[in-house]
């Protein structure tokens, strides 16, 4: 299904009526009486959402002439889109930022571009990737809130000692594979730790053939199904083998969640990881004292050109198309943008800021003791977000599909591309005719 055709199934008449209903609820603008209010619509719970009702309040106290309402719903992305479609969006909306260019495409945002340049919200302000994964054509979609860069955490205690060093660990991908067979441990065909597993957690699949030089979706069209691609998931492939499939899909089957002190890397099932920044808050919280460093994400050794490579992603603030306090809602976003602002917010949701200018403060107390590291990965040549296009939620969705099918075994990498290549290319063309920008 194409994303328009998603947004058309989920926009239907009762679904309009029934949000219509919930909005009028929801879009309360009766707050501050003395104010302008701005409705805020948030994903977040938790402690992350008590640090952001925290700038929210410090904002309210600024100043006297806007208040904004900061509201924690379930579900934000399509609540949002219902809400603009049916003329009662919040002023501001917390989405992820590979969601910004479907939002986009189907006319549900307001471009920032003039508000943040009247601001100085400039690309030279920001770390340049965090904002051009939010900038195309002279249109600006979104600015940061909390951004992310993916590394390789590694437990020292679990790692032979002549890795156990930021410094000895491997920098290729076959010295981490040797490294991961000579750590693993089995015992009557069940795994009792695991050195690497590509499938841990599992959360970015569309990066794997980036990761060994390819590319996902081009101006031209989607490019799942390349040499790169079929090297990336024969690599996948390559572990599921070694370790049995079935063993692995048991193995990981216990692991628990991720936020709790089951997290396998944090409860010692596996020693490497990849993951993000925000980790070590995880850590901090779930299981204080669990050891670790870590290291960029190793590189084909073939291809040393690809050293440096980091995923990248970022939570954004936006404000829908059909809001009704744009200009004051923008004042609240360019509050969040304040370097002092920022770092507060990035260092209490254990993230790097987006910000090209850091304070040592921030470093210095930071809960996450491998930020500098992450601040790297953030700002190298080649580090990468997912493509600015409305149609990359679908290759992420059948990247995702091929993935399971070679981690399961079920098919060859080769099988899965080339399925997921055919599927693709069926519907980008119902894409380019229907939602892509003419």
């Amino acid at each position: 299904m194409t994303v328009r055709a998603t947004i058309l199934t989920l926009v239907t008449a009762a679904a309009l009526v029934a949000v219509a209903a919930w909005g009028e609820r929801v879009v309360t603008r009766s707050a501050k009486p003395d104010r302008v209010t701005v409705v805020y619509w948030e994903k977040w719970t938790g402690a992350e959402g008590e640090a952001m009702q925290k700038v929210v309040d410090d904002f309210n106290a600024s100043q006297d002439k806007i208040f904004v309402k900061y509201l924690s719903i379930s579900g934000v992305d399509q609540k949002t889109m219902l809400a603009t479609a049916g003329g009662n969006p919040p002023d501001v909306a917390g989405i992820w930022q590979d969601q910004a260019f479907t939002f986009a495409e189907l006319g549900a945002l307001t471009d920032l571009e003039d508000m943040a340049t009247a601001a100085d919200l400039t690309r030279d302000y920001y770390i340049p990737a965090y904002y051009d994964a939010l900038s195309k054509d002279g249109h600006l979609w979104g600015l940061p809130s909390t951004p992310a860069s993916i590394g390789l955490y590694v437990r020292p205690d679990l790692v032979p000692a002549d890795v156990a060093t930021p410094e000895t660990f491997p920098k290729t991908l076959e010295e981490l594979d040797a490294l991961s067979d000579r750590i693993t441990k089995k015992k009557d065909g069940r795994i009792e730790l695991a050195g690497f597993l590509p499938s841990n957690p599992g959360w970015w699949n569309y990066a794997w053939p980036i990761l060994f030089g390819g590319e996902n979706l081009t101006d031209h069209g989607p490019t799942v199904d390349t040499p790169e691609a079929r090297r990336a998931f024969n690599w996948v492939a390559g572990y599921a083998k070694r370790y049995g499939s079935q063993a692995v899909q048991s193995f990981q089957s216990g692991f628990g969640n991720f936020a709790s002190p089951q997290d396998p890397f944090m409860n010692g099932k596996v020693a490497t990881e990849m993951n993000g920044v925000w980790k070590a808050n995880y850590i901090k919280v779930y299981k204080p004292g669990t050891p670790f460093f870590a290291v960029p994400f190793p590189y084909p050794a073939d291809r040393p050109d690809l050293a440096g490579h980091a995923v990248l992603s970022q939570d954004i603030l936006c404000i829908p198309r059909g809001a009704k306090h744009k200009a004051e809602a923008f004042e609240f976003i360019k509050y969040v943008q304040r370097q002092d602002v920022m770092e507060g917010l990035c260092k209490s949701h254990g993230k790097n800021s987006p910000l090209e200018k850091v304070s040592e403060e921030f470093f210095r107390t930071h809960p996450n003791k491998a930020i500098r590291l992450f601040d790297s990965l953030a700002r190298s040549p080649k580090a990468f977000s997912p493509p600015l296009s409305g149609f990359a939620p679908q290759v992420g969705t059948e990247l995702n599909n091929a993935f399971q099918e070679v981690n399961t075994g079920s098919k060859t990498p080769e099988q899965a591309l080339k399925d997921a290549q055919k599927r693709l290319d069926t519907l980008y063309k119902t894409y380019v005719e229907q939602v892509k920008p003419k």
